[in-house]
Parts: C-alpha cells; structure tokens; sequence
C-alpha cells in the first residue's frame, strides 16, 4: 500500500524520487563540517534530499572513497595521482570553500599573541618548551608571558587540515621539512594527539599552556584566541575571511584545470600564511544514475545558493570567477 501511495505521488509529479527517499553518504574533512552541516540542513529544506555526511578526517574520506563505501569523499588535501589510480575512473576536486588554519592558544591572561615561521616551527618541534622563552617573548613586547611548558596540540588522525599545516611548515622551516615533512599523517616530534578539529580544540581548551592548530571556525565558536602569524610581507596577520581571501587572489590567477591548488605560505601584504581550500571528491562517470543527478544537483546548489553560508561560519565563499569555471566541471559529471 504505501509503496502504491509513493508511485501515486510521484506519478502526479508532486514530489520527485530523489526527494523521497534518496540518501547522499559522504565522509572526509572535519575542516569543513560545521559549514557543510549547514548546507546539508538547507538543501534538504529546499531540495527534500536527505545527504549524510561523517566528519572522520581527510584521510578516513579519502580512504571511503577509493573503497567505494561513499558517494562522495571530502579532504583538505588533494588525492595524490596514485589515490586517484586506485579510485578508479576519472576522479574530480571540487573546491567548495576556503578557510584559515589558526594557531590557537590556551594562555589566560594573554589575549594577543605574535609568531614568526621560525618561533612557531621551533614550538612544534619541540625546541621552544616555556612560554616566556626568549624567542617569544622578542616577537611580543610588553606581553606578560608565563613560565609554563608549551603543550603542543595536533591530530592523531589522518588530517586535511595536517596537510595544510604541514605544507606552510615545510615552505617555512628547512628543519621541519627535512625532519617531518608534509602530509596527512605525520610523525609528530612533540606533543599529544587529538582526533578531527574538535579533538585538537579539545586539547587546546583543557589545559593551559596549550597549543595547536585547528580551522577557524572552531576557534571563534570556543572563544579561542589565535595567535596573529607573520606572513612572507612581513606583516602580523591574524586569520579571518578577508587575510584567507587575500591569501588566494594569486594563486586564482594560476589556479590548475583540476583545482588542486595551494595557497599556503601567499604573498601580499593582507595574506594570512595558513588557508587552504577544501575539496569533495567525486567520480566524473556516475554509475547510478539517479544518485548521480542528485550529487550534481547538490553540488550546483553548493557552489550557488550554498556559498551565501559561508561568511557566518568563517570561511571564504569562492570567488565568481572560480565559482563559473568549478560549475562547468560539475556540469561535465555524466550519469
């Protein structure tokens, strides 16, 4: 009976099948959760598209994507040519968003806080241990710096936001290139380990003298104060929607047919050294043809209607410019 009643439904074109009962399942990048939470909820109001999405991290995304358990992965990282190879089929980066990876800190009493790349390269490698260490205390004038130990926080897991992190790191420091290197998953030389972005602000909250490097939004929503990063201009830039626009415009006028573009470490004078984009993978052949039209249906929402949400959140929305070319590649998905 209720299967007649759904036929009779659709048959009068009063409701489509995908809006019936079709689900979306996607899994990858906590960088980007809170905003995509927020299209998810819109795009079901205004499309009845159910899309389930698990925040498990850019490498757990990537990994559910090649397995085939997902519709569409997501990562701050892009697919390495050898992912990619074992994705099978032509595997498409669609840029969503960008965003800032802040260094965020635990130190009552210190509400501003400025680093150089060397300072900061030094406090993850474990070389810098106190917090009024000289190197610091240099870069922060007048600043009453305490003398506890540096608790450096990062992901446990394998991190699109790591990659970012990491790739700045490796443009700024010989030693953390050659000694870490960049990367989702990392051998880390100090500290403890927190799952996804929450773990790691989890960290940060919980112990003073703490920290870490988580993307903005979860910052601001735990009233963290971030610390004010010296870009390759050598300007104290804090990150903000602005600094991670800045960050991008020149790397826009280079940007590769397949989107895969870093913006770690810019120039320019307003440049915030840590942003990145974000990217949801998807195959450019759909076997399913109803869930493929519903994925690029989605997509197109995303990259139009969506982008409206990402200023309240924290992130850059993409530039018009951007958003025109990324719309044709989603358009060439077949299904």
């Amino acid at each position: 009976m209720i299967k007649k009643i759904a036929a009779l439904i659709i048959g009068l074109g009063l409701i489509s099948t995908t809006a019936l009962a079709l689900t979306l399942n996607g899994a990858g990048a906590t960088f980007p959760f809170p905003i995509y939470s927020k299209w998810i909820s819109e795009y079901h109001k205004a499309a009845g598209t159910q899309v389930n999405y698990q925040s498990i991290g850019s490498g757990g995304g990537v990994r559910q994507f090649i397995a085939g358990t997902v519709d569409f992965g997501a990562s701050d990282a892009p697919m390495t040519e050898e992912e990619m190879k074992r994705a099978g089929g032509e595997v498409l980066h669609i840029p969503t968003v960008m965003g800032a990876v802040a260094i965020s800190y635990n130190l009552p009493g210190v509400v501003e806080l400025k680093l150089d790349a060397d300072t900061l390269a030094d406090i993850f490698l474990g070389k810098i241990k106190k917090w009024n260490d000289g190197a610091i205390a240099e870069l922060n004038p007048g600043v009453n710096l305490p003398g506890k130990n540096i608790l450096v926080a990062h992901r446990s897991d394998g991190s699109g936001t790591t990659h970012i992190f990491s790739s700045y790191m490796a443009k700024i420091s010989s030693a953390w290139a050659s000694q870490v290197g960049a990367g989702k998953a990392l051998s880390w030389p100090a500290g403890v380990g927190g799952k996804g972005n929450e773990g790691v602000t989890g960290v940060i909250r919980v112990n003073q003298g703490a920290i870490g490097y988580i993307e903005l939004s979860y910052a601001m929503t735990n009233k963290l104060p971030v610390v004010a990063l010296k870009n390759r201009a050598g300007k104290f830039v804090k990150p903000s929607i602005a600094s991670t626009s800045a960050a991008a415009a020149g790397a826009l006028k280079k940007m590769p047919k397949d989107f895969r573009a870093d913006i770690t470490n810019a120039g320019g004078s307003d440049s915030y050294p840590i942003s990145g984009f974000t990217w949801l993978l998807v195959h450019k052949e759909q076997k399913d043809a109803v869930k493929g039209k519903a994925l690029v249906d989605f997509l197109k929402w995303s990259l139009s209607d969506g982008q409206k949400y990402a200023e309240a959140l924290l992130y850059s929305p993409l530039p018009e410019n951007l958003q025109a070319k990324v719309m044709d590649t989603i358009k060439s998905i077949s299904y």
